[in-house]
């Protein structure tokens, strides 16, 4: 069997070794138009800020180890320009010496990957304008500020690597700018989750300019001014562009090859597309949800490696299959981890399901262990009490606790598993009631009406249209005059039953403290009591006020 891999990153190096593993005879050839292979793609912020230092770091391998390890042929700077379906042949563009030549295969796989967007701005093509996807942008944009000494950088995208980017920059000491055309950094997030991010940039002196569209990048081939839409100018001395990728896929439409729903090419369980003996895997095939069973596009390298192994699998005979993904990422800006798994809230409302919402705000470990707050929003489903997402905001933990939720979700777990998972403990890693457990614990409360909750946007609705409720904050009377609800009376839980005798016990009655606690043990109290309709406001008045501050 003759295998031909176009592409040599996560999926195309993966393919070739898991199909080596299986198969001894067959013949290999990997073609890729770049100079690196198997390279971390994610690793690049952190190698223009220094804290990697060689450019070797991230490219531990290349085309001569695949040689001598998997004798497989990786042909770099060698770009594939046409296949012949029919014949089963590649055209191929040597582009060193500019000669073409065709090679056969019995077996394709098409892992061209993706490639960043470049907005149609006057001024993109400046020579400091510099997009963040590979190698040789990486040296690109660490050359620039290592021999420039930049003193302002503007970044026009606020996803994972735009974030990354503003932090590894700002630790070198240029001032940032982050220009992002959605009203909130990292969109995939709910607002309520971003907006603790979006605190935290400003905070370490990131400049953040939220529901902007760059319209012009002024300069004579060197960008001097960053013009938006709304008439704001940004004095810079480079651009990094983070606007988002799309799947590589000329030569698969070329082909013939099918693409999916997202624009990224269609494929089974087993990385087959529509055309016999033609795989596609990484980012530029389309995977599915987990949770909803609907094609999903999420270019990642861990992503990319299973699609790999999975294709070199099957092409050699295997039985592996592809079961999906979630969608989960995760990032680290100045010190503060963000996660996310699942659907956001948004969009499980979007797709019809009716939801329970929790915002639990718990410490990672005890407080005498050092232990600091980490913010969970999980989205479950009432009617199968499952998981439909979470997200994580926090500064230690945050990691695994993420990847607990990645299982559940996967396992179908339902939210009453997670309060008698066996977790780990001891202080200097969780608290007795780790924040997983207690997630599943309220969200299996509120589901079944015993301990209902309310989020401060479901809350706010309800003040809006003139509702009449009773709004308890049950803190101290100092905490109370700092920041409240809005339309809330003070009654502190040691007070609660004696005030409560002159309440209307049929009244929609919400209760709340700071994140969630007293909150809870005060709509107990009053249920007790006999009122018939009390809730618990998520994430307690920290999040109320997040909320108004930074909108939904």
């Amino acid at each position: 069997m003759k295998l031909v891999i176009i592409g040599s990153v996560a999926a195309g190096t993966s393919v070739a070794a898991k199909a080596r593993r299986n198969n001894e005879d067959a013949q290999i050839t990997i073609y890729d138009r770049d100079y690196d292979i198997s390279y971390s793609g994610c690793g690049i912020p952190y190698y223009v800020g220094g804290e990697v230092e060689s450019r070797d770091d991230l490219t531990p391998r290349d085309a001569a180890f695949f040689k001598k390890r998997y004798n497989i042929d990786v042909m770099t700077r060698h770009n594939v320009t046409a296949v012949d379906k029919d014949a089963k042949t590649v055209t191929v563009e040597n582009l060193e010496t500019g000669d073409t030549f065709t090679d056969a295969y019995d077996v394709l796989v098409l892992a061209t990957g993706a490639s960043s967007i470049i907005p149609p701005i006057p001024g993109v093509k400046s020579d400091n304008v510099f997009p963040i996807r590979n190698i040789q942008h990486a040296e690109a944009t660490r050359s620039f500020v290592d021999s420039t000494d930049p003193k302002h950088a503007t970044i026009i995208g606020a996803g994972f690597i735009g974030l990354e980017m503003a932090e590894q920059l700002k630790l070198r000491g240029v001032d940032v700018t982050i220009i992002e055309r959605v009203p909130q950094v990292m969109p995939p997030l709910d607002k309520d989750m971003a907006c603790r991010v979006e605190e935290h940039l400003e905070k370490n002196g990131i400049e953040l300019m939220l529901g902007e569209t760059v319209t012009e990048l002024v300069g004579d081939g060197h960008v001097e001014r960053v013009v938006t839409e709304s008439g704001k100018t940004i004095e810079t001395d480079f651009v990094i562009l983070s606007v988002g990728v799309r799947p590589n896929v000329e030569l698969a439409m070329n082909m013939g090859v099918k693409l999916g729903e997202t624009g990224a090419i269609a494929v089974n369980e087993r990385m087959e597309t529509n055309i016999p003996d033609v795989y596609a895997a990484g980012d530029v095939a389309e995977s599915f949800s987990i949770v909803t069973g609907k094609p999903i596009w999420r270019p990642l390298g861990s992503t990319a490696n299973k699609m790999g192994r999975t294709a070199g699998d099957v092409i050699t005979g295997g039985h592996l299959e592809h079961r999906g993904i979630l969608g989960t990422g995760i990032f680290k800006v100045f010190g503060l981890a963000v996660a996310q798994t699942g659907l956001a809230e948004k969009e499980a409302r979007e797709l019809g399901y009716d939801i329970e919402v929790l915002h639990n705000t718990k410490p990672d470990k005890p407080a005498y262990m050092g232990g600091k707050d980490m913010t969970i929003k999980a989205v479950a489903d009432r009617a199968t009490r499952q998981l439909l997402g979470v997200q994580i905001v926090g500064f230690e933990g945050v990691d695994k606790r993420i990847d607990v939720f990645v299982t559940a979700i996967t396992l179908k777990a339902k939210v009453d598993d997670l309060f008698h998972l066996d977790l780990a403990y001891a202080p200097p890693f969780s608290t007795t009631k780790d924040p997983v457990m207690y997630t599943g614990m309220v969200l299996a409360n509120s589901i079944d009406k015993a301990a209902r909750l309310i989020t401060p946007a479901e809350l706010q609705a309800r003040i809006d249209a003139g509702e009449d409720m009773q709004i308890i904050d049950t803190r101290k009377a100092s905490q109370f005059e700092k920041a409240c609800v809005d339309c809330a009376v003070n009654v502190p839980l040691g007070n609660l039953r004696e005030a409560a005798k002159d309440m209307d016990k049929d009244k929609p009655t919400v209760v709340y403290c700071n994140g969630g606690v007293t909150g809870n043990a005060a709509q107990n109290v009053l249920r007790n009591l006999g009122f018939t309709d009390v809730y618990n406001l998520s994430g307690g008045n920290k999040n109320y006020q997040l909320f108004k501050k930074y909108g939904n």
